[in-house]
């Protein structure tokens, strides 16, 4: 079976990723000096980036979702093996019988047989399902881990006044930056200090 845990952290990289270009405001006109700024034509510009790995790493929030969902996976995976295994013995007794003409008659073995095989088919049906809440819930956390950012950031930018906040993960079009422009940990500190995870829970 998949392992349901690459799809968790595909959709939540993928979701961050997009999200930190829509979710700052033009501040253009803050003249904080605690901060780098560059120059974009006849404008000062205040870009920064963060790190989402660093992020995600730090960000006590998604440490627990995942955790949460890593549970949830381990759940299924535990169930479906169990059944899996009674299952195949099933079909091992079915076998066994059949070879040593255990049954009583030709049509109780098809009876059999096709009880079976309508098991099988409802732990394929069981899989599926499983499978498919769980991407939903993994749809579901991204949706609620990109909010929990977006309304954090829109209120931090309110004072820092960025025109840009890129976002930064592995090798991609961001190739290289100062570190000076570097919020993640303002970022993580930010987002941890208001995380109180007894009312996150529902």
């Amino acid at each position: 079976m998949k392992s349901m845990k690459h799809i968790l952290n595909g959709l939540i990289a993928l979701a961050l990723v997009l999200m930190f270009t829509q979710c700052t405001d033009n501040k253009a006109n803050d003249k904080s000096t605690s901060t780098p700024a560059v120059v974009g034509g006849p404008v000062n510009m205040k870009i920064a980036y963060v790190e989402i790995d660093s992020l995600l790493t730090k960000y006590r929030y998604w440490n627990d979702l995942n955790e949460m969902m890593i549970q949830k996976e381990e759940n299924i995976r535990t169930t479906l093996n169990e059944k899996a295994k009674e299952l195949d013995q099933e079909m091992r007794e079915f076998q066994r019988k059949l070879e040593n003409n255990g049954f009583a008659s030709r049509e109780r073995a098809e009876q059999e047989n096709l009880r079976i095989s309508q098991k099988q088919r409802d732990l394929q049906q069981l899989q599926e399902k499983l499978t498919s809440e769980l991407q939903a819930e993994n749809q579901k956390i991204s949706l609620q881990l990109r909010d929990s950012i977006n309304s954090f950031l829109k209120t931090y930018n309110k004072d820092k006044g960025y025109s840009l906040i890129i976002s930064n993960t592995g090798f991609d079009n961001l190739l290289y930056a100062d570190p000076a422009f570097n919020i993640t940990q303002e970022i993580v500190d930010g987002l941890n200090a208001r995380y109180n995870p007894a009312s996150s829970k529902k």
